[in-house]
């Protein structure tokens, strides 16, 4: 697949302002644009601070382009009128119980409310799901039995217990 090369532009940004550009990528072809009410700086390195593989492309208080264990974002400071709802979250596949610690942990200090089956919220009202990859093969187990038997364990927790599950389902 070929790449168009971006024209130049004759206008010249204004002396100490960064243009924000955005410039796709041909695996990632739906970026996520948050409105915070936020310092979005304050928001980029909070997360920065938890997902280790992320990375600043522009950031300052009012906007910023970043990635998030490879995934990129866009935020703006929108002001008062933006929240969010759990109507729409970002859910993080991890593999072991350490992950979810780090992710559970790490979102929810400083103000963070957890919520039910491994959701939370965090200080800036994003809402995320901290997902091992064992939940949804348990929950869609082949034996329904068992499959019900961890869905029943995983709606009587907060934070996903990896061994309460597999306990569930022996």
């Amino acid at each position: 697949m070929a790449v168009a090369k971006k024209k130049s532009s004759s206008k010249k940004p204004k002396p100490g302002v960064k243009k924000v550009e955005y410039i796709g990528s041909p695996t990632q072809t739906i970026t996520p644009f948050l409105m915070f009410n936020a310092n979005i700086e304050e928001v980029a390195k909070f997360y920065k601070s938890i997902f280790k593989k992320s990375k600043f492309l522009v950031v300052n208080p009012t906007q910023a382009e970043f990635t998030l264990n490879g995934q990129k974002f866009f935020a703006f400071n929108g002001g008062l009128g933006f929240q969010f709802s759990w109507g729409v979250s970002f859910m993080i596949s991890v593999e072991t119980q350490k992950e979810v610690d780090h992710y559970w942990n790490g979102l929810l200090a400083d103000g963070g409310k957890e919520s039910m089956c491994g959701w939370l919220q965090d200080k800036f009202g994003m809402w995320w799901q901290v997902t091992p990859k064992i939940l949804l093969k348990l929950i869609s187990h082949p034996d329904p039995e068992k499959a019900e038997r961890a869905q029943e364990a995983m709606l009587k927790m907060r934070k996903i217990d990896i061994a309460a599950l597999k306990a569930a389902v022996a």
